[in-house]
């Protein structure tokens, strides 16, 4: 790595104030910064305090929480392909990922080079340094979306997502929606046909065969879905690439909570949210949907993903404790009540999390006047005490 630290001292210079490249200062530092640890210290008077991770290091473990759950929704979007042609059991491991590995990885490129774009162009026009979050963003919006999804319709999404979920705010840290659920919200109004239905999420379905996902099947009707549980556990199910199994996104939500980097508040109280409201349907039971266990819904569609990667989003969640509570607890409601009333909406937990994402400045407003007035009237100050 000498070579690379050589070549940055070279030509740091070059970039300085005043100098003709200046225009490029910021995207040299994020090129710098992203290959060797900040060497900028506090220059401000007063305590600082040291910490072993920095927003950048954050990023990277979201991205390493995240490869389970990717690696697995390449294998099985070539799982789901070779089983529909009935050849499955003819194929070996191998075929079968890099099947899906072909697939999905186009989108991934096109979702950072379009996105990353974005975030350097609007960064040089700003003369600010380069925020990585777009790598996690970049990386999710393929996740969410099914692999049958034209890379065309990716690229609008992408621009769209960064543009109005992030930047028309001001960039990373002043958005107060998730970026990639905004990119996956304007796929699911601006091209419903392909986001949904029975041929969205299986690549080359051949003719008569259908693929409609358990979230899908419950919605036509099904007492119960005809995928087994331990198939819905495992992720052997149609879905969007990365929501599917349950194993590979616990896998990631553990490496999250052990870093700290995710709350476990706000992906505890989801879980309760929504075991609260399925177990109100399951007491109300007028239809099929109402009566499918309550759990169920914690292993279909993007429940579980949502809670672990989407909705505990530093940036757009709440900060308070209390209002951490609230605000999953919220979701969790909202993503099962959307979920089975609404059957034009079969994943709720999309529309449930964007909700409160724009509620969660609410909450944390109520939640702090809420402890400002409670320690005045503990320290019995006068109502007119400021």
């Amino acid at each position: 790595m000498n070579f690379v630290e050589k070549f940055f001292e070279q030509n740091r210079e070059k970039v300085a104030k005043g100098q003709k490249l200046h225009w490029l200062a910021s995207t040299f530092e994020a090129f710098e910064s992203f290959s060797f640890v900040s060497n900028k210290t506090a220059k401000a008077k007063g305590a600082h305090f040291r910490d072993g991770i920095d927003s950048k290091r954050a990023i990277i473990v979201v991205v390493i929480a995240l490869i389970p759950a990717l690696l697995f929704g390449m294998y099985n979007v070539g799982w789901q392909h070779f089983n529909t042609l009935g050849q499955i059991a003819q194929i070996g491991f191998w075929e079968i990922f890099f099947y899906g590995f072909l697939k999905v990885l186009p989108m991934i490129i096109v979702s950072y080079v379009v996105g990353l774009f974005i975030e350097f162009l609007f960064a040089q026009i700003r003369n600010e340094e380069v925020n990585e979050g777009y790598l996690v963003t970049g990386l999710l919006i393929p996740m969410i979306v099914p692999p049958t999804t034209p890379l065309w319709q990716l690229v609008l999404a992408v621009i769209f997502g960064t543009l109005i979920g992030k930047e028309v705010f001001g960039g990373t840290g002043m958005n107060f929606m998730n970026p990639a659920l905004v990119a996956r919200a304007f796929l699911f109004f601006a091209y419903p046909s392909q986001m949904s239905g029975d041929m969205a999420w299986i690549c080359d379905m051949p003719d008569g065969v259908t693929g409609a996902t358990p979230l899908g099947e419950m919605l036509a009707g099904a007492t119960l879905p005809v995928a087994s549980v331990c198939d819905m556990i495992y992720g052997f199910i149609p879905g969007s690439v990365g929501e599917t199994s349950i194993i590979a996104i616990a896998l990631g939500a553990c490496l999250l909570l052990l870093t700290g980097i995710a709350s476990w508040r706000i992906m505890l109280s989801i879980f309760c949210g929504g075991a609260l409201m399925g177990i109100v349907f399951n007491l109300i039971g007028a239809n099929a949907y109402m009566q499918m266990p309550f759990w169920y819904h914690f292993i279909l569609g993007g429940f579980a993903f949502g809670a672990v990667f989407m909705a505990t989003d530093p940036v757009t969640a709440t900060h308070t404790n209390t209002g951490k509570y609230i605000y999953g607890f919220l979701i969790g409601i909202m993503a099962v009540l959307i979920r089975v009333v609404n059957p034009a909406y079969p994943e709720g937990m999309m529309l449930a999390i964007l909700l409160m994402n724009v509620f969660a400045p609410l909450i944390d407003y109520y939640v702090v006047n809420a402890n400002i007035n409670r320690r005045k009237k503990r320290m019995a100050l006068p109502n007119n005490t400021k």
